[in-house]
């Protein structure tokens, strides 16, 4: 029997019936709101229970120094301000960067509310900086080229991965053998950073495709380091990049040079979409889900293509390059 520690007889059967009603509910495995649990216990347990992210496990790496100590209850958007000033005062960083990283936080707390831990997200409706728009590179061929000849074995596949289907790198790292349907020529995604993302089917490049077949396995993860599960290709893309003597593209940079590639081969803007996942956002007369098969199909033959076309004229020695406006004539 657990003493009640008043002599209010009243207070006293409030306090033991909050006894009895916390004791019902551990007995039937419902979890009770812990506000004064840390940040650094709920982390762990969103790793160890929820489906976390390559990208949420990238996030928790600067987000727990500051966040680590500090109970759930008490987060505040106050304390997202202070976040931000830490964050800058460290190193010089983009009002976007932080915005990713005020984003995990808010996701894993959405994650303790579903989970009980939590009655409310402190973060719900938090206002992020504007981000300011900024033109994004495109890979050339030639520096592709130089970046697959000196790619790690175990990064040169991903890489082509990437430009050949526009997969974020979460969703690279997380495909499966048993998500390439080889017969029909298709990859499906299944795990996306976007639910609109994560159903869609994209077809191979010839390249990929026979990339894929020569390594292909019953099941588990199709890019592996020695066997083992990559959670960053962080350090392996920068010796690549420094090492083909060429820009410092990041690897999302890729997906990107995928849309643009396609946006020149002539393919429309929403079948790019339905390609890449993008989310339909408030649009309510986006289609990009339901751009059928053989339309996506057509897309990736007019990006084979026009690739072909590119290499054609860099072996010629034309002067025409990559991404360069066509003429008339041209076409």
């Amino acid at each position: 029997m657990k003493s009640t520690g008043t002599g209010n007889r009243r207070l006293a059967e409030r306090i033991d019936e909050r006894y009895r009603e916390e004791a019902n509910l551990d007995r039937h495995g419902v979890s009770q709101p812990t506000p004064d649990m840390t940040f650094a216990e709920l982390a762990a347990r969103f790793l160890a229970e929820s489906v976390p992210k390559p990208y949420h496990r990238e996030r928790l790496k600067v987000l727990l120094p500051f966040w680590g100590e500090t109970p759930i209850g008490r987060i505040t958007k106050n304390l997202t301000r202070e976040y931000r000033r830490s964050r800058h005062a460290e190193k010089r960083l983009t009002d976007t960067t932080v915005n990713r990283d005020l984003e995990c936080l808010r996701h894993i707390l959405y994650w303790a509310l579903d989970e009980g831990l939590l009655l409310v997200n402190p973060l719900n409706r938090m206002r992020l900086e504007r981000e300011r728009k900024r033109k994004r590179p495109v890979m050339s061929l030639d520096e592709e080229d130089s970046l697959l000849r000196v790619a790690k074995p175990h990064l040169r596949p991903i890489v082509i991965a990437a430009l050949d289907s526009g997969l974020r790198r979460g969703e690279l790292l997380t495909e499966r053998w048993e998500d390439i349907d080889f017969a029909r020529r298709l990859l499906f995604v299944t795990r996306s950073k976007t639910p609109e993302g994560e159903s869609r089917e994209v077809p191979l490049t010839s390249r990929l495709f026979d990339l894929l077949w020569d390594t292909r396995e019953n099941e588990g993860l199709i890019f592996t380091f020695k066997g083992k599960s990559i959670y960053s290709v962080k350090t392996a893309w920068k010796t690549a990049l420094t090492k083909a003597v060429i820009r410092q593209y990041r690897f999302h940079d890729l997906r990107h040079t995928y849309n643009s590639r396609l946006l020149e081969a002539g393919v429309i803007r929403e079948v790019r979409m339905s390609l890449m996942g993008h989310s339909l956002g408030d649009d309510p007369q986006a289609t990009y889900s339901h751009v059928e098969l053989p339309i996506k199909r057509e897309a990736i033959r007019k990006l084979e293509a026009w690739v072909a076309d590119q290499r054609k004229q860099l072996t010629e020695g034309g002067t025409q390059h990559e991404g360069a406006p066509r003429t008339a004539n041209d076409r």
